[in-house]
């Protein structure tokens, strides 16, 4: 992953510290340090290494964060970015893969890390602002809401599209939000509110 240009020291410590196999299932275990993306059911997969590297990095988190996610699926992106971050909100639309994703980030000692079950699409408004927010499913728009809830000068980074994907990093300045189209993504789709 530092080979293929993934610099934060952050990032790489955190990754270098989760243990992955701890979220996939029990058929994987033997496949989950490999480098892509691993079916974790209800037609979800757990992100390639890479990715979940480069997405983390592209937050440009320092330590201490408060930190939304929406799309928890195992919940091992929860728990790298639960290594940097002060607090991390993460929202799982398949109830199932939130209940699970809740026992392991427990098991495993994270207390900074707070599970929902429910449609990301909205956020967690009571928990807003956030210093930066990740969307693991591809959206076909930005969710209004979720820039919204961004504080000045936090980020937002999501994959954008339907068959095309690009990931996105905004960064809000004032009222004003950047937008950075930064790489090609394959997301399985984000479902609920955003496909209204």
């Amino acid at each position: 992953i530092a080979a293929r240009g993934v610099r934060d020291p952050l990032t790489l410590a955190a990754l270098r510290k989760v243990p992955r196999h701890r979220f996939v299932p029990p058929a994987s275990v033997g496949q989950a340090y490999e480098d892509y993306p691993l079916p974790i059911g209800h037609a979800q997969t757990i992100s390639q290494p890479y990715i979940v590297g480069f997405m983390t990095e592209a937050l440009g988190l320092r330590g201490g964060e408060t930190v939304l996610e929406v799309g928890t699926g195992s919940g091992y992106q929860a728990a790298v970015l639960a290594q940097i971050a002060g607090r991390v909100f993460t929202i799982e639309i398949v109830a199932p893969l939130a209940e699970s994703a809740a026992a392991t980030l427990r098991s495993l000692g994270y207390a900074n890390v707070e599970v929902r079950a429910g449609d990301g699409y909205a956020g967690w408004p009571e928990a807003a602002p956030f210093d930066a927010i990740m969307v693991t499913a591809a959206a076909p728009r930005i969710p209004e809401p979720l820039k919204q809830q961004l504080k000045d000068g936090g980020r937002l980074s999501l994959p954008v599209g339907d068959e095309w994907q690009e990931l996105v990093v905004i960064t809000r300045r004032g009222d004003r939000f950047e937008e950075k189209r930064v790489l090609p993504v394959r997301f399985v789709p984000m479902t609920g509110k955003v496909r209204q």
